[in-house]
């Protein structure tokens, strides 16, 4: 599909940026979002928001100081995907560190049990004997769920950052930035952030009780941010200044070898180096292999990769999670093949104008990867896109939106105007869950269809690329290119800068069956540049023809010791 190509605007005017000594590009980039001062980029722990303003914590902190002081026992109730593994993982980790001897965890089977605590989950908790349970990522829709816990006399935390319901559930304590009175400023902490903010909390607390000495030392809870920024960065939440601070401080301790040997294990399987490790590689390499446990088996393998202390445990899990995640490339490759295929039967259809929004299913689609054939769709045809899969009785959805478009939100419609189609969801503004009877589908469908189409703003559906405009022949070095690397961390809602040019097509060859591989010369002259465009085949890129407009950003490429400039390609169209 042809995409309107845009220069970012200016948010601020650049000469707010003039003295602190950085590429005048980098500069033009930071003034696109938003930095109206180098103060901004300033991103040590001391810049990270005050916990006290979290409302509900001083409950929270209550409830797991004491299962901490009288050696209680604590049962994680976690989510099957990397935030819910990560946030797993660092509460068993902290927890112990602080003091607490009895403490586990238990992540729901997707295929059996489904999201969140449910009286099911519940049920199975209750063979632990806990005394307290404790939600990490999910929680905040588990009303049934929690009123079975206190049925059975067991406490309830929830600590979650998933978007209430009208009905909040009769937990001891939640701690959630999203609740409706909640002062917390930063209101895009992934589930991990959230009990990253508890835990600290807790040690303050224990602190003030004399509680660390010569025989319990107190531990340095930032040991654990690594695993903060992974869960952050694949939750795929905005990076506002809380979360950047949170994800760099991370990467600072996987670069300096100062990590987790599962997250050391995940990169090295992914063929990434530990010392020079970006939000990309989190995102696009260690997230993946990671969620495919929780895609295609059950989190705890993932959960275990984290905790595993011992290196060659950790790399066995690894390679099995690479394993899984092979699998799961291999499976969503057919969906989105069968997928498409549909669309384009459609496509006539629709005389080029698609609908609102796009709701798929198909009776043979695996419920685990649904979500990613939902976004593959999505940047496709940049519509609103759920996908569905059979799950035993029920149809299985997970929503994918476009900017401005909040999917959480746009269900809650649906559900208010249409009782009882929608059996259960939840979610937040750019991706959601649902249940649906399978005989409602094409009721569910025609109606999506609808909310969207009310919904969706002129301007919406341009499917426009915002760039950070063009590029000089002098400014394509491996210098500047290293700068923007160490000028993020870049992610959601703080996008990595990508520039726009025209460029003569010197020569290409296809790597990997689909992707492609260039030479390209500026029109300005200077050196010929390396460039690689992925899935570039299924775009149809291949025959643009000898000079080529691109949208793409700039990549140090490592081999053998050896360092050089490479574009990444994330649009191609024919140039004059």
């Amino acid at each position: 599909m042809k995409r309107t190509v845009r220069q970012r605007p200016l948010s601020v005017e650049l000469e707010q940026l003039r003295d602190v000594g950085m590429h005048p590009v980098l500069r033009r980039v930071y003034a696109g979002r938003r930095i109206a001062d180098a103060d901004e980029l300033l991103l040590g722990l001391d810049r990270l928001e005050d916990a006290r303003t979290l409302s509900g914590l001083d409950q929270a902190i209550d409830l797991l100081a004491a299962q901490v002081t009288r050696g209680g026992r604590v049962l994680l109730v976690g989510d099957f995907d990397a935030d819910g593994a990560t946030s797993c993982a660092l509460a068993v980790l902290a927890l112990r560190a602080l003091g607490l001897d009895n403490v586990r965890y238990l992540v729901p089977n997707r295929f059996t049990y489904g999201y969140g605590l449910t009286p099911e989950i519940v049920e199975l908790a209750a063979a632990h004997a806990p005394d307290l349970l404790v939600t990490v990522d999910n929680g905040i829709s588990s009303i049934e769920g929690v009123s079975a816990a206190r049925e059975r006399g067991i406490q309830v935390l929830v600590t979650d950052h998933h978007l209430p319901g009208s009905a909040l559930p009769a937990a001891d304590a939640i701690v959630n930035p999203n609740l409706p009175d909640d002062d917390f400023p930063s209101k895009h902490l992934a589930g991990v952030g959230v009990i990253f903010y508890v835990l600290v909390a807790l040690r303050t607390r224990l602190r003030s009780l004399d509680w660390f000495g010569p025989d319990r030392p107190e531990p340095n809870l930032a040991a654990y941010l690594d695993l903060v920024a992974l869960g952050t960065v694949a939750d795929v939440v905005p990076l506002d200044r809380n979360n950047r601070v949170l994800v760099e401080q991370g990467l600072r301790r996987i670069r300096a070898g100062r990590c987790r040997a599962g997250i050391r294990a995940l990169l090295e399987v992914a063929g990434r180096e530990p010392t020079q490790v970006s939000t990309g590689d989190l995102g696009f390499a260690v997230g993946p292999r990671l969620n495919a446990a929780g895609r295609l088996e059950d989190m705890s393998l993932g959960i275990e990769c984290l905790l595993a202390d011992d290196d060659d445990a950790a790399r066995r899990m690894a390679a099995r999670l690479d394993d899984l995640n092979r699998q799961r490339r291999d499976i969503e490759l057919q969906m989105e093949t069968d997928a498409l295929a549909g669309l384009d039967r459609l496509e006539g259809r629709w005389n080029g104008n698609p609908p609102a929004g796009l709701c798929l299913m198909e009776p043979d689609w695996h419920q685990g990867v649904i979500g990613i054939l939902a976004s593959r769709i999505k940047e496709r045809f940049n519509r609103p896109v759920i996908a569905f899969a059979p799950a035993g009785a029920e149809l299985k959805g997970s929503a994918r939106s476009i900017p401005g478009l909040h999917i959480r939100d746009l269900l809650d419609r649906i559900a208010t105007a249409n009782s009882g189609l929608i059996a259960r969801f939840g979610g937040h503004a750019a991706a959601a869950g649902l249940s649906l009877e399978p005989a409602r589908f094409e009721d569910f469908r025609r109606a999506f269809e609808s909310a969207a189409a009310a919904a969706i703003e002129p301007g919406m559906l341009d499917h426009a690329l915002l760039t950070d405009g063009p590029l000089g022949a002098a400014d394509l070095e491996i210098g500047l290119a290293r700068q923007i690397k160490a000028g993020g961390p870049w992610g959601q809602g703080f996008p990595e800068p990508s520039f726009d040019n025209v460029f003569d097509v010197v020569s290409q060859r296809v790597v990997g069956e689909r992707h492609l591989k260039f030479e390209l010369r500026h029109p300005e002259g200077g050196a010929t540049l390396e460039a690689i465009a992925f899935r570039a085949l299924d775009h149809g890129w291949d025959s643009l023809g000898a000079r080529v407009r691109a949208v793409y950003r700039l990549d140090v490429n490592r081999w053998r010791g050896s360092a050089r400039l490479q574009l990444i390609m994330e649009y191609m169209d024919s140039a004059k």
